[in-house]
């Protein structure tokens, strides 16, 4: 079966946990292609986000507080946790998380059998509360907001399960219970310079990655093979990583199919990929012509598609908003007869990205978000035509403050896609 795109941004959330892709087994693949086994780590001189970086972000989570009105923020598992503390949690039925208030270090609750594991990921605040198998999780955030004189407006970041939300609310029935987007976004949709870092290197690897993969390519191979292909590359590059690939018609289908076939000369193939090195992610999309010189067809579809990249990133700016970068690719698709509307230009240019592979915000017609320094974004345009092919173009691009820039820069072609 193919692999989805959900499922490649699952995969490369287990990159953030520590997790590499496990080296292709000679049994089931044959021999590493030569361009695949000649990779060497490319993560030398990049180093993970330090303690006092985090104490910063929660630093300007306290004023950011103090600035929306709120009294407190309660983090469970997941990317924000991580992205204030460090701390890394699975996420599960069982309350694990953080609770921070206007001032001093943040409290934590954990399952008391978990003390010790817990321990080990709490790197900032002393104050930790643990609940027996029996006992109420929530009503130790609220005891922790009481004791902290914050019970009154208190913000849930976002992506916390409805069950812990609810638990909250209901163990403190007088408090208002909100969003804290305004919080959690605030910090983590502008980029800082070691953050740009991260992310610059791990889109290197992954056009390194698909660099040597379409160099491996061979007619007969199956799209989950080159998917497999792709998650060695990128271990051998020394971040966990992988692809979606899509061969000829199927290339239509920009999530992939139920029902792929084989690679056949002349087909386009579509290769989306991506991982995280130390947490951050890249997300990297290269379309070429295998086997066959491109038809003149192929061709002129590759070329109004980058374009409509090139497009999006003059007009990616600050103060831009966010609905007219989508907006100046998609005229460039519009102008050359893949029209009107979403009929082959399918979907949003693209997407937030940082720790998180989708994040805020969102280059779509009716947001008008301005564009700020730091912000990060997918630019991904792409022509689908059924029962013919697909053509994406994927990089990460980030705000300047005179424009935007690349995280990588690329000369490809339909004959060779992935040159740097």
């Amino acid at each position: 079966m193919t692999v989805t795109r959900r499922q490649l941004l699952q995969l490369s959330g287990s990159a953030a946990l520590g997790a590499a892709a496990p080296p292709l087994r000679a049994a089931a693949t044959g021999e590493v292609p030569a361009p695949i086994a000649e990779l060497k780590p490319m993560t030398e001189g990049i180093s993970p986000i330090s303690l006092d970086e985090r104490k910063a972000r929660l630093a300007r989570a306290q004023k950011l507080l103090a600035g929306e009105g709120l009294d407190a923020l309660v983090l469970a598992s997941g990317t924000s946790l991580d992205y204030f503390t460090g701390a890394q949690w699975g996420i599960s039925e069982r309350f694990f998380g953080a609770v921070l208030t206007r001032e001093g270090d943040p409290a934590w609750i954990t399952p008391a059998f978990e003390k010790e594991r817990g321990l080990e990921q709490i790197r900032i605040g002393n104050d930790v509360r643990a609940w027996e198998e029996h006992e109420s999780p929530y009503a130790l955030v609220a005891a922790v907001l009481r004791d902290r004189q914050a019970a009154g407006r208190v913000g849930i970041e976002e992506t916390m399960p409805f069950a812990f939300s609810d638990g909250v609310g209901r163990a403190l029935p007088a408090a208002r219970i909100t969003s804290a987007t305004p919080v959690t976004a605030g910090c983590r949709v502008i980029k800082d310079a070691h953050e740009l870092a991260l992310m610059r290197r791990a889109c290197e690897i992954t056009v390194a990655a698909h660099r040597a993969v379409f160099a491996s390519l061979k007619e007969g191979l199956s799209q989950a093979e080159v998917t497999r292909l792709s998650a060695e590359a990128h271990r051998r590059l020394g971040m966990a990583g992988g692809s979606l690939v899509l061969f000829g018609p199927d290339a239509a289908f920009p999530h992939g199919t139920t029902r792929p076939r084989p690679l056949q000369a002349g087909d386009v193939v579509l290769i989306d990929g991506g991982g995280r090195l130390h947490g951050y992610s890249s997300d990297i999309t290269r379309t070429g012509v295998f086997g066959a010189p491109p038809t003149e067809r192929q061709r002129h579809v590759w070329d109004v598609v980058r374009r409509a990249q090139q497009a999006a990133l003059a007009a990616a700016r600050p103060g831009a908003e966010c609905q007219a970068v989508d907006a100046a690719a998609r005229k460039v698709v519009e102008d050359a007869g893949f029209g009107p509307d979403y009929k082959y230009f399918t979907h949003r240019l693209g997407h937030g990205i940082g720790m998180d592979g989708h994040e805020w915000t969102y280059l779509v017609r009716g947001n008008a978000t301005k564009l700020r320094p730091g912000m990060c974004f997918s630019d991904e345009p792409g022509v689908y035509i059924p029962g013919e092919m697909g053509i994406r173009h994927e990089d990460v691009i980030f705000i300047t403050e005179g424009g935007a820039e690349g995280m990588t820069r690329w000369t490809g072609s339909p004959e060779e896609p992935a040159v740097a």
